[in-house]
Parts: structure tokens; C-alpha cells; sequence
């Protein structure tokens, strides 16, 4: 039996980051929506003014949380006590007891609460986390994620606004150390450094975080005032070093309409292939693996049908939390 889902919050990431990906997992039904938009609703969906009556639907197995910040844990925590399974947007939740309390509550449902983390099954991710456990880069010594945009203007809607979870750390933080967490596990200490940078701006738009492990550095920075971005990636160990420029490519392709589903979606351009240098002085191009949004969801199916892990833990999303937590705290 299909697994049905219903998407709290139909807007730019509900529209382009879930909608279509959920559409090309079999085994998944899109059935219904929340949107204040009846244009924007897909056309077989049910629309719902409000999330919280898409989430009183008995027909919904799946949640998908893709609303404003600030709504995630209230939505969340209605959907599992009505007994559905959920999915949440980034930030999982603003804070990490919000996070935790989310982790224990669907422990006692007996339902799955998954953060949407995404951006594990980015292709040059997937790409560098081989190379780290393949050896090939030696003892890893210096690790640079850098998230870089030319942005000088304020974004129309409530992303840009003063309020909780918002600011560039809420927003792109939660991925950058999510994939750092994945590498190397919790830091034993953190450093921070967060900035308004744009005229007329009331919230961070400007970070670095700097994550030490032991005599290991990790360094994740995002900036909304670079006209040439920085490397991607940049990782650097006893045997080699990798550095990788540009995104992914699988957010600008949904949002350009693309179906999951068609051949070549996930594969980057080789123009845009990172180079691996050896100690030897020899480089190499390194073909960068096809991202995978898709599995994200086909693991969540999985995990429903079997009782099983979810492919993204909600303890994660507290550490990462704490972290973000910490760098606000200075």
C-alpha cells in the first residue's frame, strides 16, 4: 500500500525541493498540500488553507513540514501526536531541547520524525566523504565548506525578517554542519563569528564557524557579498588535498521545473570537477558522483514499510542545533 503524503506548507521549498522529489519515489502519493495560494497546489492534490487542517486529515500517512521556520516544531510535534510519520525542512527545529523533545515524543508514538537534511545526497558531498574514508587524502588536517552568494538586497517574504530561526546561520548553517558532523562527529569546542553586512539588514547575513578536533580544523563560512565565490570545498590532509568550486546541481534543476526521474538529473558538468593534487605534485580531475535527493525520501518509505532507521537521525539535528546555539551565544 502507497505510503500518502501531505506537504504543511506549499511554498518555494514545498513547490521545488519536496513536491517533485516525493512525486518521483515509488511507493510515495502526493495527496494534499497546505498553500493560502489555490494556483500553487499540483494539479490531483487536495488544498488546504492550513497545515494544521492538512495534518487533521486521516487519509495522510507522511507530513512533510516545509512551513516558515518558527512553525517546524509545533507542526511537527501536531503531526506525530495525530499519528502520522513526519519529514522536516531545515532547521529541523530553532532550538536543540525543541529537537530533543520532538526525537522523544515520536519514540513514544512509535512514528519516524526525520530531518531534512538533504544535502548528505549532494553529489560533490557524496564525492568528498569517499575520498576522506577512501585514504586517498591521508589524515584529514584542514576542512573548508564555503557557501558563498552575491545577494545585496533584501529577498521579499519572511526569510530576510528579524525573528526566531532566522539570520544565514538558520538557514544554510544547519547543512554546512550537518555535512561536518557526518565527517568527523562532534567538535570539541567552537568558535564563531557572525556579522550584518548588507545595509538595512536586522539579521546575520555574514558567518564563520571555526570546529576543532584535536589538532584537526573545520572551517564552514557563508557570505551574501561575494561576487566571486569561494571553493565549494576545500579539504586538505597528509596525502593530498581536494577542492571542489560550485553547487550541486540538483536545486537549480528543480527549480527550473526538471523531473528527478529523467536521465542525467544529479550529474554535474565535468567543467566543474574538483581537482585532487597528491603529495607528489600530480593533479587530478575527480569526477564528482550524481546527487541523489531522491534516496533521502525512498529511505523514509523504507523506514515506514519496515519499522526501520530513519536515514537522517533527529539526534543529529539537536548537535547540529547546539552548535548553531553556541555561535549565537558568541
Amino acid at each position: 500500500m502507497n505510503i500518502r503524503v501531505g506537504i504543511a506548507g506549499y511554498g518555494a521549498g514545498g513547490a521545488a525541493f519536496h513536491g517533485p522529489v516525493v512525486r518521483a519515489v515509488e511507493g510515495l502519493d502526493l495527496v494534499a498540500v497546505s498553500t493560502s495560494n489555490p494556483d500553487r497546489a499540483p494539479p490531483g492534490t487536495r488544498r488546504y488553507e492550513h497545515a494544521e487542517a492538512l495534518i487533521a486529515d486521516p487519509e495522510i500517512d507522511l507530513v512533510v513540514v516545509a512551513a516558515p521556520h518558527p512553525a517546524h516544531f509545533p507542526l511537527a510535534r501536531a503531526a506525530l501526536e495525530a499519528g502520522k510519520h513526519v519529514v522536516v525542512d531545515k532547521p529541523f527545529t530553532i532550538r536543540s531541547e525543541e529537537a530533543e523533545a520532538l526525537a522523544a515524543l515520536a519514540g513514544a508514538r512509535g512514528r519516524l520524525v526525520v530531518p531534512f537534511h538533504n544535502r548528505r545526497w549532494d553529489g560533490d558531498f557524496i564525492t568528498i566523504r569517499d575520498l576522506i574514508e577512501s585514504g586517498e587524502l591521508g589524515e584529514i588536517m584542514l576542512y573548508e565548506a564555503h557557501w558563498d552568494r552575491f545577494r545585496p538586497d533584501r529577498r521579499p517574504g519572511w526569510r530576510d525578517l528579524p525573528g526566531p530561526g532566522s539570520g544565514l546561520i538558520y538557514d544554510l548553517g544547519p547543512h554546512l554542519i550537518d555535512q561536518a558532523l557526518v565527517l568527523f562527529g562532534p567538535p570539541d569546542s567552537v568558535a564563531a563569528d557572525l556579522e550584518i553586512q548588507r545595509a538595512g539588514m536586522e539579521i546575520n547575513d555574514y558567518f564563520e564557524l571555526g570546529l576543532r578536533y584535536g589538532r584537526k580544523r573545520v572551517v564552514l563560512a557563508c557570505s551574501t557579498l561575494l561576487i566571486e565565490p569561494r571553493p565549494r570545498f576545500s579539504v586538505h590532509g597528509t596525502k593530498g588535498s581536494f577542492v571542489k568550486f560550485g553547487l550541486d546541481p540538483q536545486e537549480a534543476a528543480l527549480k527550473a521545473g526538471a523531473d528527478p526521474l529523467e536521465p542525467g538529473f544529479g550529474e554535474e558538468d565535468p567543467d566543474w570537477f574538483g581537482t585532487l593534487t597528491r603529495l607528489d605534485g600530480t593533479r587530478a580531475r575527480i569526477a564528482t558522483r550524481p546527487g541523489r535527493y531522491a534516496d533521502f525520501y525512498r529511505a523514509v518509505a523504507d523506514a515506514i514499510r519496515t519499522n526501520g532507521r530513519a536515514p537522517v537521525d533527529p539526534v543529529d539535528a539537536a548537535a547540529g542545533l547546539r552548535i548553531i546555539e553556541a555561535a549565537l551565544a558568541g
